[in-house]
């Protein structure tokens, strides 16, 4: 985040000595993404945020590539993946490149007993059922139906369920999850014609100082690779931080959508970027007022990204019989437009109610197993028409 935050108790300057109240002193750290240039945190701890009393083995939650090379339009029922209890074996990636990773989750319970840190990658959790808590050493984010969590790599978490049904999506980004740049102005303030602000952000609250010592398993993911740690003191043991690297939320009802005369093309949708991707949000809007306009959007030629779209809510226009949880991929290099019937369907109406997700990978992305276990099949022939 470009956002600066000053939280709790931190020394008057940098680097310099900060005593407790008992003589002993805070224990500082650097927290960044990108080394000592990119955007960072200076964490204040109370004990050295090194101690380790035992490793464990790794064990690989490496994704199986089922189909390296795709050139077919699919879709899959999210909804269908397997609920588990446990949140780590409950993320079901289905897509892969070298950019990211894509995939759903549908945990039943929340992380008690260990503490979760993806040392690969940044993190999207898209929270289309359920809700709670994302708690972290930075604070708590109360999170509910259609908040997206983003979460830097290398973050300490836990994800306090309220509910026990919860379905999420996820992407995990090996370089920054970002708001897009063409919204903001060169100081990282979020320009007028932004779809959404700084006030629709949701910041971490009540942060939390645990002095404790004693056995805490942090899993930590690093190259597909759960490596469990145990450290002797609790991870969420800050008395402050400043900087502008946190997590944060923002929900996907207050994306507030560009509309014009005639149909917009889905840039105007944007709400994240990353390397070689972006994430869209498609929201409830009035439709395009021009009096011959066709709201429903036109055939178009993927050709330098292909295009996933995660089905929320709501009516989507351009497709039939869509399910909520529905994930359709539409490949480079083929042709896709509206279903049969759609066009003439969107003539004259004034409004759309579509809740959605967009990801389009500007790499192809491969096909999991596991994606194999909820593919639509046949989905590639669901244009024909009946002549």
């Amino acid at each position: 985040m470009p956002i600066y935050r000053q939280v709790g108790k931190i020394p008057n300057k940098r680097h310099v000595v900060f005593r407790q109240p008992n003589g002993n002193l805070y224990h500082e750290e650097l927290f960044g993404t990108e080394g000592f240039a990119g955007v960072s945190s200076l964490l204040y701890h109370l004990y050295p945020p090194t101690i380790v009393k035992e490793k464990g083995q790794p064990y690989s939650i490496r994704p199986e590539v089922a189909i390296e090379d795709n050139l077919q339009n699919r879709s899959y029922l999210g909804f269908e993946a397997t609920p588990e209890d446990d949140y780590i074996k409950s993320r079901k990636v289905l897509f892969v490149n070298d950019d990211m990773h894509i995939g759903i989750a549908a945990p039943r319970k929340s992380v008690t007993d260990y503490f979760f840190k993806n040392a690969d990658a940044d993190e999207m959790i898209f929270i289309h059922k359920g809700s709670g808590k994302l708690r972290t050493m930075y604070g708590k984010i109360d999170f509910e139906y259609g908040d997206y969590l983003i979460i830097p790599r290398g973050t300490t978490y836990q994800m306090e369920f309220d509910t026990e049904e919860n379905k999420l999506l996820f992407i995990e980004s090996f370089s920054a999850i970002e708001t897009p740049s063409k919204y903001r102005n060169q100081y990282g303030q979020f320009l007028e014609h932004s779809p959404f602000c700084e006030r629709d952000l949701k910041l971490p609250y009540d942060m939390e100082t645990h002095d404790e010592k004693g056995e805490f398993l942090i899993n930590i993911k690093k190259r597909g690779l759960i490596y469990p740690y145990i450290y002797e003191t609790h991870p969420f043991d800050l008395v402050g931080y400043d900087g502008c690297s946190y997590p944060y939320g923002i929900s996907i009802h207050n994306f507030e959508p560009i509309t014009g005369r005639i149909h917009m093309p889905p840039p105007i949708h944007q709400q994240f970027q990353g390397n070689n991707f972006v994430i869209c949000s498609f929201v409830p809007r009035m439709y395009d007022y021009h009096p011959q306009a066709v709201p429903a959007p036109y055939h178009h030629s993927n050709i330098d990204s292909d295009e996933l779209l995660y089905y929320v809510a709501g009516d989507f226009m351009s497709r039939n019989d869509i399910k909520q949880g529905q994930i359709t991929l539409h490949p480079g290099g083929l042709t896709h437009g509206p279903h049969p019937g759609a066009i003439e369907r969107s003539i004259g109406k004034k409004e759309t109610n579509e809740l959605a997700v967009m990801i389009d990978p500007f790499n192809p992305v491969k096909i999991t197993k596991e994606a194999l276990n909820i593919e639509i099949k046949d989905y590639y022939k669901s244009w024909h028409y009946d002549l």
